[in-house]
């Protein structure tokens, strides 16, 4: 009998405890690996905007779940070295040395987290895979879709491997250093309870919450107009009341619970004294996987209200088909579209086209000063528009409008959504030809929900439009159009008229929405590169008409009504996919920490289990304890990340534009029917971690 012999049997009586301490490790990796292995992924970056809103949105949630993922995995590591220390305390008191016992425990530590942690990079490469081609296999597929993977990603698996292991063996270290045998002995039935706070601690904790928000979310457009400068990145600290408040409401659930107990003080006395003297630790579970169910909810709100708001906007549609085009360009008229849907025996009706003028525009823009300031400065090229007369207007949309003269008005939806695309600082409109001026004024919008596009169409009065588009040429000058289809329409004649459109024009009009010759003529006039000409600038290719970046951001883009329905998941299936993969991310590692939660609490309360058996208590009153326990580690979670997020998001719309849309609301309605469906499959694995842990209690 030896002192190493005793190591190897005592560690074989703790690998239940073990077993978790892999568990959690193993899926921490496995889900930080395939989040990382997405945001790196080519197949992802190419099709997210570089600095846009959804690669903030998937960073951002990225740093949640890592957060949870350390926490959880951390306080796996800590639960693992509370039941270690009574291994450790045997054999100080057979006479081992802290000394002696170090290099064997980190050698196990070392052991234990690296094979765990090896499998779970291993298994998350798989798991990516498994998730993407279910989804092109079931939902949709696109030559875009085919995944790759930049490796890179592994190095954010090692600093969360290394972070891991280091907190391992630093508490390792510190348990060894620990003098008093029996306390080592007895560090696993050790309380952590927290301090009584008033019943005043959860309404306080849902005003920290919402002024935390409003605070946050306002407080860089305060800035700016404050200090004329852009926001610094610490003015995100704002959002911490946000924290400190579901901090406070997890602490009110905890020690208060949210029901009086004055009339039946002795009602689920148990439970939750039990809850009570593990109060710390569950306080700080129940916050991670707040914050996690938060961010999932966050990620997959981005799919419905992007959908069903597109749904809505094309069924909506006046007509089945808009195009427009340069009037240098020879483009398919009445004659060859009626020609071409003859070919599918199909008719067209209700053609009509009315010609625009594309014109520079001033206005005021932000220019940057030092020190990350700005200043406003009205310049005299700022962006170009396109401009209907009154009769042209007339012509489309059929309904009569009076412009006044020198005036102009943008065209914006019936809900005057969206206005951030017009410019109503206009005090000038130039040829671009003749460099002739016109002198104009904003007087408010016109409406017409078919004609809103990027850029915005404007309309002028029928004198002004004649007089400043005098000796203006066709490159400046194009033709808007509509048709619908004469009885049911056909998938395969939108899509060759799709096509067919493309290839009638040329190489000069293979730009994105955003790149605007009359900026470029105004940088180019002051010596500077029009950054369109770089390779910021994202580059379309008339090669490639099925990418999402084409279909999106195309200058010339038509809206065919048959086509956009059909093709709309598999137009934008890199986006839907990557928020879908962040919300199961998400969702998964709150479970899991609520799952290794409520094992917890049963592995450290097994004796009060064992001393109310020989009280005589019933296995239906050790079930109801049992759920009394866990109920509050899932319910409180998610209740609370559901319904925040809900009621954040609603905010977030309607401080956008003041209102919320039909659409908006459309959207709303189905990411709460999505929450009730995420609430169901919570609750099966509530189910299933009661049943493990009624297993565990009678083992």
């Amino acid at each position: 009998m030896t002192l190493r012999f005793l190591e190897k049997k005592l560690q074989k009586a703790d690998l239940a405890q073990a077993k978790l301490y892999l568990f959690c490790n193993f899926v921490s990796l496995l889900l930080i690996t395939a989040y990382s292995a997405m945001m790196f992924s080519p197949t992802v970056l190419l099709v997210l905007p570089e600095g846009g809103d959804s690669r903030k949105q998937m960073v951002a949630v990225f740093v949640l779940a890592l957060f949870g993922c350390v926490v959880f995995t951390v306080y796996a590591a800590s639960l693992f070295f509370r039941k270690k220390a009574r291994q450790l305390g045997t054999l100080m008191a057979l006479g081992a040395s802290g000394q002696r016992l170090l290099p064997g425990l980190l050698r196990e530590v070392l052991i234990l987290s690296s094979a765990s942690a090896f499998a779970g990079i291993l298994a998350g490469f798989p798991f990516v895979m498994t998730l993407w081609n279910s989804f092109r296999l079931l939902i949709t597929d696109s030559t875009q879709m085919a995944l790759t993977f930049d490796f890179k990603c592994l190095y954010l698996s090692v600093v969360f491997f290394v972070i891991v292991v280091t907190f391992s063996c630093l508490t390792a270290y510190r348990y060894l250093k620990k003098t008093n045998i029996m306390e080592v002995m007895h560090e696993e039935h050790r309380n952590e309870p927290v301090r009584k706070p008033g019943i005043w601690c959860g309404p306080v904790g849902m005003l920290l919450v919402l002024v935390g928000a409003v605070l946050g979310y306002n407080a860089p457009g305060l800035y700016a107009k404050l200090f004329s400068a852009y926001s610094p990145a610490w003015i995100n600290i704002l959002y911490a009341p946000v924290f400190v408040g579901l901090y406070m409401i997890m602490l009110h659930t905890v020690v208060h619970g949210w029901r009086s107990h004055k009339k039946n003080p002795y009602k689920n006395l148990i439970a939750r004294s039990m809850m009570k003297f593990q109060g710390k630790q569950t306080v700080n579970n129940l916050l991670v996987s707040t914050v996690l169910i938060a961010g999932s909810a966050f990620a997959i709100f981005y799919i419905p209200m992007i959908s069903v708001g597109s749904s809505m906007e094309i069924n909506a549609r006046s007509y089945d088909y808009y195009y427009h085009y340069r009037a240098d360009q020879a483009i398919p008229g009445e004659e060859e579209i009626a020609a071409l849907a003859a070919d599918y025996g199909l008719k067209i009706k209700d053609y009509k086209s009315a010609p625009y003028l594309t014109l520079a525009m001033d206005g005021i823009t932000e220019v940057e000063d030092e020190g990350n300031a700005f200043h406003y400065e009205r310049i005299p090229f700022f962006i170009e528009g396109k401009f209907l007369s009154e009769n042209s207007f007339e012509i489309l949309t059929g309904k009569k409008i009076c412009v006044e003269k020198g005036s102009y008005m943008p065209i914006s939806n019936d809900d005057e959504t969206g206005t951030y695309r017009f410019n109503d600082t206009a005090n000038v409109l130039t040829n671009m030809i003749t460099l002739e001026s016109l002198p104009v004024s904003f007087t408010g919008y016109a409406h017409y929900n078919s004609l809103v596009s990027d850029p915005g169409y404007y309309v002028l009065n029928n004198e002004d439009y004649d007089t400043i588009a005098s000796g203006l040429t066709p490159d400046w000058m194009g033709t808007a159009a509509f048709f619908n289809m004469d009885g049911e329409d056909s998938y395969e004649f939108a899509e060759d008229f799709f096509y067919t459109l493309i290839s009638s024009f040329g190489p000069e009009c293979e730009t994105p929405i955003y790149y605007d010759r009359v900026t470029k003529y105004y940088a180019n006039q002051n010596g500077e590169v029009y950054w369109g000409d770089t390779p910021r600038m994202t580059q379309l290719s008339f090669s490639e008409p099925d990418t999402s970046e084409f279909r999106t951001y195309w200058t010339y883009m038509p809206k065919c009504r048959i086509l956009d329905q059909t093709d709309f998941t598999r137009t934008f299936s890199v986006f839907l996919m990557m928020f879908l993969f962040i919300a199961i991310i998400c969702s998964l590692a709150a479970m899991v920490i609520s799952y290794t939660r409520c094992m917890t609490i049963t592995l450290n309360n097994r004796y009060v289990f064992e001393d109310l058996k020989r009280l005589g208590a019933s296995p239906a009153f050790l079930q109801k304890e049992i759920r009394a326990q866990a109920a509050p580690v899932f319910r409180i979670p998610a209740l609370v990340g559901m319904i925040a997020m809900y009621l954040l998001y609603g905010l977030l719309i309607f401080g956008n534009d003041g209102r919320i849309t039909s659409g908006e609301l459309g959207g709303m309605a189905v990411c709460f029917v999505i929450l009730s469906g995420i609430a169901a499959i919570y609750y099966l694995v509530y189910r299933c971690t009661i049943k493990n842990m009624w297993r565990q209690c009678n083992t």
